[in-house]
């Protein structure tokens, strides 16, 4: 077997992983004032907790956020190719763009973009009183 050839890759990975670290312990900085630790982030310093519970609605646009910038990146490479596709690579990103638009507005029906909606009213009791 030639398995010799995977443990000298594995050796060498694992020495070049060492010196690495070993760069950048030496090189690093090695002070520790009470603000080396505290995270830091866009100029601001950090207030409470960073386990804080967020609403799954913002779960939900990040996804129709991903999901829809997938998509320009597939109109952009079919736009790099539009010359070579002809006239059915035309047809076919316009039916993916009619389909795009029709989950856009099932989903705005929906109320999934909507950040604030409208809190739910109580239902009524009927007057049969079941």
């Amino acid at each position: 077997m030639t398995l010799w050839a995977l443990g000298v890759y594995f050796l060498v990975l694992l020495f070049v992983i060492g010196v690495i670290l070993l760069i950048s312990w030496l090189l690093g900085p090695h002070h520790r004032e009470p603000a080396t630790g505290a995270p830091y982030e866009g100029g601001i310093l950090s207030e409470g907790s960073a386990r804080v519970r967020l609403s799954a609605r913002f779960y939900l646009v990040a996804m129709f956020f991903v999901v829809f910038d997938l998509e320009a990146a597939f109109i952009y490479s079919w736009v790099i190719a539009a010359t070579e596709l002809g006239w059915a690579g035309y047809w076919e990103v316009v039916i993916f763009i009619g389909v795009l638009l029709v989950t856009l507005a099932y989903l705005w029906k929906l109320g999934a973009l909507d950040w604030n909606p409208p809190p739910l009213r109580p239902r009524r009791r009927s007057s049969r009183g079941i």
